[in-house]
């Protein structure tokens, strides 16, 4: 066999490989030249591929964004779950993983401060409560009677802070307790064990409380706004310079499905989709309980939330949790938003608030 023959072969076989492996690879991901990766600061029961309580969740349920971009032969939507919240997703994007997270205040503080360079750009789950569960006979009636106790929470998420500050309210810090950091799911199994106290959790807490495993002895709920915990979709400063176009084409989609959560009339059939994360539609029910779903599904990126997040940023460094100063300005890009609302005519349909809280007037 000659050199020459031999080399067509084996050119021959080299090609066939390729279309056998491109054969292998979805019709999608063949075609895509870019792809949107996208990473929730959460994860479903069980490890689900899903999550709720947020108006991005619900983009991610109903494909929102895949049917945006649908026409767009090049242009593939990638979404990824981390059961370690904000520092994984700190990581994920340190790595270069992602191109947006949706994430809570101070994980998202805790990455600016060690060096990630990101935008702000619209704001998924704001004024998020948090709840002190403790077992049904426990003489623990409120945050002042933690004092010596064994609690749990996950640190380093958005939780973080709002514990302190109600801490502080009640004359009381972290060392006064018996702190265990354990994530939501440990520490609803250690609470229905009785391994623990006490708990400052999320919205999962109501299925402990159904089963009568557990009561809430607390709630930020209608308290002071600045206990609340806010959540926003963050871009990479790389991804936004090299495709502002994609940057206002997903914010737009997520300011589309903010609409439909916002919307009464669709109540029920919200929490029905946020409980394919595998957490109860219930749990969602109690949690949205007494609230207008536009109060905690606005989108608006307005001076209140600026101001919480640099209130978050100053509160981190006197807690230690970051170690240098974070500033807020030119982190938060509203042009976006603004664009989607007049797009999609909108921009009344949103509160905006000032600094100081109060109501400035629709958007």
């Amino acid at each position: 066999m000659s050199f020459q023959t031999t080399r067509r072969r084996l050119a021959r076989h080299a090609a066939l490989g390729a279309l056998g492996l491109a054969a292998g690879l979805p019709r999608r991901a063949r075609a895509a030249e870019r792809v949107i990766r996208l990473g929730f600061a959460s994860i479903g029961a069980g490890n689900r591929q899903f999550t709720g309580g947020s108006p991005a969740a619900l983009a991610h349920a109903e494909r929102h964004l895949e049917r945006d971009f649908a026409a767009d032969g090049d242009v593939a939507i990638r979404w990824h779950f981390f059961a370690g919240a904000g520092p994984a997703v700190n990581e994920a994007l340190a790595n270069n993983q992602l191109d947006f997270a949706i994430q809570g205040d101070l994980p998202s503080v805790i990455g600016r401060a060690n060096g990630l360079r990101t935008r702000i750009v619209l704001a998924s789950g704001i004024d998020n409560p948090i709840y002190l569960a403790v077992p049904p006979d426990s003489p623990i009636r409120g945050v002042a009677d933690l004092r010596g106790r064994t609690v749990a929470w996950h640190r380093g998420t958005n939780l973080h802070l709002a514990i302190a500050k109600v801490l502080a309210a009640n004359g009381l810090s972290e060392r006064d307790l018996k702190v265990v950091n354990m994530d939501f799911a440990t520490a609803d199994a250690a609470l229905a064990s009785r391994n623990i106290e006490a708990q400052f959790g999320s919205p999962t807490v109501f299925s402990l409380v159904r089963q009568g495993l557990a009561r809430i002895a607390y709630t930020t709920k209608g308290d002071n706004p600045a206990y609340g915990r806010n959540s926003t979709l963050l871009v990479t400063e790389q991804f936004e310079a090299a495709h502002p176009d994609l940057v206002a084409r997903v914010v737009k989609g997520i300011v589309r499905a903010s609409d439909w959560a916002s919307d009464e009339a669709n109540r029920e059939a919200l929490f029905a989709i946020w409980a394919r994360s595998g957490h109860p539609l219930e749990n969602y029910r109690d949690d949205f309980a007494g609230l207008p779903l536009t109060a905690r599904n606005n989108p608006l990126l307005d001076d209140f939330l600026e101001r919480q997040y640099q209130a978050q940023a100053e509160q981190a460094l006197e807690y230690r949790l970051i170690r240098r100063p974070v500033g807020t300005q030119g982190w938060f890009e509203r042009r976006y938003q603004e664009a989607a609302l007049r797009e999609l005519g909108l921009e009344g349909r949103w509160q905006r608030r000032g600094a100081d809280g109060k109501a400035q007037g629709a958007a």
